[in-house]
């Protein structure tokens, strides 16, 4: 057991535990279709799926990591959230009418009615493959200071197992039960409460804090404006770090673009919307919340840094490990040493309510394209009762893939130095390809897919740039070396267009072969 927790702040956990479980009982006595199990009937309110957007895109790496990156630097991140903002407007305009016409599971099918079934494989096959890499990576790097709260004992399940193994498979476990019975529904309400929970905690550290420093909010923002923490806005263009407005206004914008218009993991939950009125409302509100979200964590991290400055660490600071710094241990470590009792308990549910809503969300993004986007096509005829069985069963295996990713990256270092990019190595192929089907669908199947191939490839050969020297772009050199992850998507997606209007002009697609939308797509 944690020597710095009270039986008030595991009775907090287990309470917290056992809620999410009978919510997803509660869930499941209406999962009778594929339509209830991946769209929860599609008579969820907006304010709900609003709720469970925001709750999905922020992990436990974010509500540990934001801190860290204030805590190290300053509030240049901030600049990021401007665009993600922008995006959500914009998508809230443009997609969601393409995205309520009709029965519609994931935006691949836009692909396959627009572009051919090619394009919709392909696309839903980088999801497959990204999306447990992402996931798991992303649990696993969350386990480490988690591991730290809780304690060696509970992580261990008493012993049995590696600590850290069993901080996976205890949350993967518990986020897998409430999907698996509950699907959509039980997704999405307890994303919402988790949503309620980790804003509630974030503005009780920020306004807990100064009590502990002399002079109160006074002298802490003075500190830190002396030192620069305060800073948040840098003109500078560049492709490399830090942070500035133009990948904030533009990186940014096009990288939400595809994350909330081309990715599965959010986009279900506007699928899963009554309408398009309801739709936009839920990507409006939670455009209105990520802003203060963000800004309320980069707050929490300097008020930390403020008051380590003047008190000792209860706990020595871990050394880096691959995928996570020193800082991220920052938050937990406070948490753990500083909290008042009951008030650390519900701290902890914070970082645990972030964590499994990551979770039971890909959990549930993996099953749905896996039976919508590839076995429902070739089963057609199948009853609606055996798509349901092969659901919950799909959401078993992608639990189990996620626990085996999330082991394996404790080996292998070069994934886990991928963490926070991985997705921009498919998201401009993605965001590209549904371009094309909505705007440009005259390129034809054969110069989406290769456009949306060598952006991959191509993302690939950036990202690598130490594994392949000899394959560096030369651009790279002359923008000031490796390229920061926020321009990832955009310049996938200039790959994406680019490549396919090249191959449309040099070996124009016959037009027989035109696309003929599926009656089952």
């Amino acid at each position: 057991m944690n020597a710095y927790f009270t039986l008030g702040d595991w009775i907090v956990i287990v309470v917290y535990l056992g809620a999410m479980i009978a919510l997803g009982l509660w869930f499941g006595r209406d999962q009778h279709t594929t339509r209830d199990y991946f769209l929860g009937g599609r008579d969820i309110p907006w304010w709900g799926i609003g709720a469970s957007i925001v709750a999905t895109e922020t992990s436990a790496l974010t509500i540990i990591g934001v801190p860290a990156i204030a805590y190290g630097g300053n509030l240049m991140f901030i600049q990021m959230i401007v665009g993600y903002v922008i995006a959500r407007v914009i998508l809230a305009i443009v997609l969601v009418p393409h995205y309520m016409k009709g029965e519609i599971y994931s935006p691949y099918q836009l692909l396959e009615q627009h572009l051919g079934r090619g394009a919709r494989r392909l696309a839903g096959g980088f999801f497959l493959f990204l999306e447990p890499l992402s996931a798991g990576v992303r649990v696993f790097v969350a386990c480490i200071p988690i591991r730290l709260m809780l304690g060696e004992q509970v992580c261990s399940l008493g012993g049995l197992v590696d600590p850290i193994l069993g901080a996976i498979f205890l949350f993967v476990f518990l986020s897998l039960i409430y999907t698996y019975i509950g699907g959509m529904k039980a997704v999405v309400w307890t994303d919402a409460i988790q949503m309620v929970l980790f804003v509630a905690g974030g503005l009780y550290a920020l306004f807990y804090i100064p009590t502990l420093i002399d002079g109160g909010w006074t002298a802490a923002l003075t500190e830190a404006g002396n030192a620069g923490k305060l800073a948040w806005f840098n003109p500078d263009f560049t492709l490399s770090a830090p942070f500035n407005i133009w990948m904030g206004i533009v990186g940014g914008t096009v990288l939400v673009l595809s994350s909330h218009g081309a990715d599965q993991l959010i986009v279900q939950r506007v699928l899963a919307c009554r309408d398009v009125a309801a739709g936009r409302k839920a990507l409006v509100f939670s455009a209105v919340v990520i802003f203060p979200l963000f800004l309320t964590f980069l707050l929490v991290g300097v008020m930390l840094w403020v008051f380590y400055q003047h008190h000792p660490f209860q706990i020595p600071l871990p050394e880096a490990r691959p995928g996570i710094r020193s800082n991220d241990f920052i938050f937990p470590i406070f948490i753990v040493t500083e909290m008042p009792p009951i008030m650390r308990g519900f701290l902890i549910v914070a970082i645990l309510a972030a964590a499994m809503s990551s979770i039971s969300s890909a959990i549930s993004a993996l099953a749905s394209v896996s039976t919508m986007d590839f076995l429902k096509p070739l089963w057609p005829d199948r009853d609606e009762a055996w798509f349901v069985r092969f659901s919950k069963h799909s959401t078993v295996v992608w639990a189990c893939v996620l626990i085996f990713v999330a082991w394996l990256t404790r080996e292998v270092t070069f994934v886990l130095n991928a963490a926070f990019s991985l997705r921009g190595l498919t998201s401009g192929a993605l965001l590209g390809g549904l371009i094309l089907a909505l705007f440009a669908r005259r390129v034809g199947v054969r110069a989406a897919v290769i456009g949306m191939i060598s952006s991959f490839v191509f993302m690939n050969l950036i990202y690598w740039p130490a594994t392949l020297p000899a394959l560096r772009p030369w651009w790279l050199a002359t923008f000031g070396g490796e390229v920061f992850w926020p321009w990832f998507t955009l310049i996938g997606t200039l790959v994406t267009l680019g490549t396919a209007w090249a191959i449309k002009s040099l070996w124009p697609e016959s037009p027989s072969r035109a696309p003929v939308p599926s009656a089952h797509s």
